[in-house]
């Protein structure tokens, strides 16, 4: 019997790995008869695995998706994976997510094995979420958006832009991107025909229509929000170099804030490139040169000439605002 379950857990853990097996692989894998795959088969179809059979060329057993959710097995790094995944999710952007995750990590504790619970209490321990930093998102709201952007079909949503203007949207659904702090969607809109992102934490009313698109050649949709987010919705677009690693550079300056890359021919030394929005040159200039202090690098502004003049007379205007600052009375 134990050589039996063993057998039949093997089955289960190949049908999970590829999507369509043919019987005389299964039955070389396992070392057993057709005959004694089809009846291990019918084992894990008594079990609730919906296993499906399809006969001809390019046909095999494939597991499928049932009425329930069926036991999942798990390998030592997945089951590790997914419970980390877990406690993450119960501290993460996703609203209403957090009760289902802990319920969900819950269940799982009482199985994993003792050395697995040790691995994953480790990291638990390790490991401190800080609040307030991402905006949260309603979960109801990305399963209507992911699953329209799968169905291709059309959405609907109220949307309040940057300024606090609130517009009805009718939009093609493509991809869901998100920063970590935030989760942006990527859509075509027929209406100014353009593509166009969204942050979901400023949608209203959500919901996905009957209407059907086509496919349309989209975009990359990582590059397209990262430059929706750093430069486009800002009156200026400023480009510096350092000379220190872009690495460095990327821990100060997130993906969501610039755009920082490495130049391939830097003789001078001013090896990383960053182009960066902002409304104000006042503000970004101190911020850039916080950046520079803080990495010990020399700073290059390659443009526009107005942020250079800025940035040329902003230690001289420092000085005189530590000056005012420091006397009595100013």
């Amino acid at each position: 019997m134990a050589e039996t379950t063993q057998r039949v857990l093997r089955l289960l853990s190949l049908l999970e790995s590829r999507a369509v097996w043919g019987g005389p692989e299964l039955a070389a894998r396992l070392d057993v008869t057709e005959r004694t795959v089809r009846r291990d088969v019918e084992r894990l179809r008594d079990l609730g695995y919906p296993v499906q059979a399809e006969r001809g060329a390019g046909g095999g057993y494939r597991l499928g998706a049932g009425r329930r959710l069926p036991p999942l097995l798990l390998d030592d790094e997945e089951a590790v994976a997914v419970a980390v995944s877990l406690r993450l999710a119960a501290t993460g952007s996703v609203a209403a997510l957090a009760e289902p995750a802990m319920r969900t990590m819950t269940k799982l504790d009482q199985v994993l094995p003792p050395r697995l619970r040790g691995e994953v209490a480790a990291v638990a321990e390790a490991t401190v979420a800080l609040p307030g930093l991402a905006a949260p998102v309603d979960a109801e709201t990305l399963m209507t958006l992911a699953r329209a952007a799968r169905d291709r079909v059309r959405v609907r949503f109220g949307y309040a832009a940057r300024e606090g203007t609130l517009t009805d949207r009718d939009v093609e659904p493509y991809r869901l991107v998100t920063t970590g702090r935030r989760w942006y969607l990527l859509a075509f809109d027929p209406d100014r025909d353009d593509w166009r992102t969204f942050r979901l934490d400023r949608m209203q009313r959500v919901s996905a229509s009957t209407f059907r698109f086509t496919a349309r050649p989209a975009p990359d949709a990582a590059t397209f929000v990262r430059d929706a987010v750093t430069t486009a919705p800002y009156l200026h677009v400023v480009t510096v170099r350092y000379d220190v690693p872009a690495a460095a550079v990327r821990d100060r300056i997130p993906g969501t804030v610039g755009q920082v890359r490495e130049l391939s021919w830097a003789p001078d030394g001013f090896g990383t490139e960053v182009v960066v929005g902002a409304d104000s040159f006042d503000g970004l200039a101190w911020h850039l040169i916080t950046v520079a202090v803080d990495l010990g690098a020399r700073l290059r502004v390659v443009g526009p000439p107005e942020f250079a003049a800025v940035v040329a007379a902003y230690p001289a205007r420092l000085a005189e605002r530590l000056d005012a600052a420091a006397t009595p009375g100013a």
